[in-house]
Parts: C-alpha cells; structure tokens; sequence
C-alpha cells in the first residue's frame, strides 16, 4: 500500500511545508513555525501530532529530543513523486536561458557551456553536461561548498571523489537513462549517497549526450526539475 493512502491531506501540506522550509533555511521546522508562517488553521499541538504522525511513516526525523524536524531521504523522495506540479520553470529564467542560445541554430559546444554556465547560477547548484561518454563539462562547484551540507571535511572529500569519477559514473548509467528527467535521491544516487541529481538525454542529430544537475540532498526540486527539462528542450531544438 502507497504511503499516500495512509496519509491525510493535512499531513500531505504538513510534509510539503516542512520540506519547503529547510530547504530554504536548512534549519529544523517547529510546530510553532508552522503554525505561524503555514496555512494551517489549528493549534501547534494538532500540528505536532501531525508531525509525529509523519515520522512514524519514516518522512520526517527529529534530530533532537528538544529540536523540530527535517525531512528523510524517503521525505524527499514522497516529495519528489508528488508535489512537484509540473515543474514548470519560471519565464524569467526560461528568457535567461533562451537569450544564450537566440543566436545560434547549431550545436555548438561553447554555447551549450555557456548554457550550463546559468542553469548553475539559477539553481545554485553544480552542473555537468556529457557530450559523449568520456567528454564532459562540468560547472558551480563553488556553488556546493558553501552549501551548510559540505561544511564537514569529511562530505567535502567525498563530494571531490565523485566530481573526480564523474566520468566513470556516466559512462555506466549512460545506456540506462531515458529522455525523461531523472532524479535520484541520496542512496539511491549513483554519483553518491550524500547528494541528489537531476538529470536527462538529450539528442540533437548525431549528437547524444545528457545534462544534469548535482546538489546536496536538500535541494529545490521544483525548480531544478524545470531547469533540467527546459535546458533539455533548448539543447534539443538545436541543430
């Protein structure tokens, strides 16, 4: 049985409130907070409840005895299979992305960087793109090393170890991959456990390659789902 079907549609919102939140402030959730900044017309003590309801479904963990909440690996995952509408990306960015490639009717290597250059400005997170199994560009890393995550040397080393085989890791999932936007979610990441990817094929004549977006697990996942499948339409259109 689905977790979904366990769940009520206030708990649904609960989940989705929380996980908006730390994303945004990489801070514990409170009852209290919800309550205050949430659409939520009851007491902190219904919402706690709630809350408490969530992390006997395994969605969200208290870190502390006395602290609020953050979501789990199989949070975000529920978040990702059910709250992402669409993934639409804003027109702002979509104009951003469109204006560097206006100029160009081919594929041309400069450009399509250039391309991946601002889809990790926009995301703020590290962005690689494969032009062939063993040719790759990769961009915003320094993006991830301010990230609170990587602050610990120990998830830095391990982070450099997967930008240093990303090669490897994208000549063995290349085959695997669809045309459809993939995203893999921390243990169930081939590039690493402690960090998420978004990522894609694209096909412009002979020219088969991917994009994909790697960030820490707290990531925002509306939008870089978007990001991915707009870039994906861009690079698509060339040629």
């Amino acid at each position: 049985m689905l977790i979904s079907e366990f769940m009520k549609e206030r708990q649904e919102n609960l989940l989705r409130e929380i996980i908006d939140s730390y994303v945004k402030t990489c801070q514990p959730v409170s009852s209290r907070l919800i309550s205050q900044v949430g659409d939520f017309s009851v007491s902190p003590a219904t919402i706690r409840n709630e809350m408490m309801e969530l992390e006997n479904l395994g969605l969200i963990t208290q870190t502390h005895t006395s602290s609020g909440r953050i979501p789990t690996e199989k949070g975000y995952q529920f978040y990702v299979d059910n709250f992402l509408d669409k993934a639409e990306l804003p027109a702002k960015n979509q104009k951003a992305l469109a204006e560097i490639i206006r100029s160009t009717k081919n594929f041309e290597a400069l450009v399509i960087k250039e391309l991946v250059k601002k889809m990790a400005e926009i995301s703020r997170e590290a962005v690689f793109i494969a032009f062939s199994d063993h040719d790759f560009y990769y961009t915003g890393l320094s993006n991830l090393f301010v990230q609170p995550e990587f602050a610990k040397h120990q998830l830095v080393t391990q982070l450099s170890r997967v930008i240093d085989h990303l090669d490897e890791t994208i000549g063995k999932i290349f085959d695997q991959l669809e045309n459809e936007v993939e995203v893999s979610i921390g243990s169930k990441n081939p590039f690493g456990r402690d960090c998420s990817t978004v990522l894609t094929k694209y096909q412009v004549n002979s020219n088969e390659g991917l994009v994909g977006i790697l960030g820490p697990i707290r990531m925002n996942y509306q939008i870089n789902v978007g990001l991915v499948k707009y870039g994906q339409a861009l690079i698509n259109n060339l040629g």
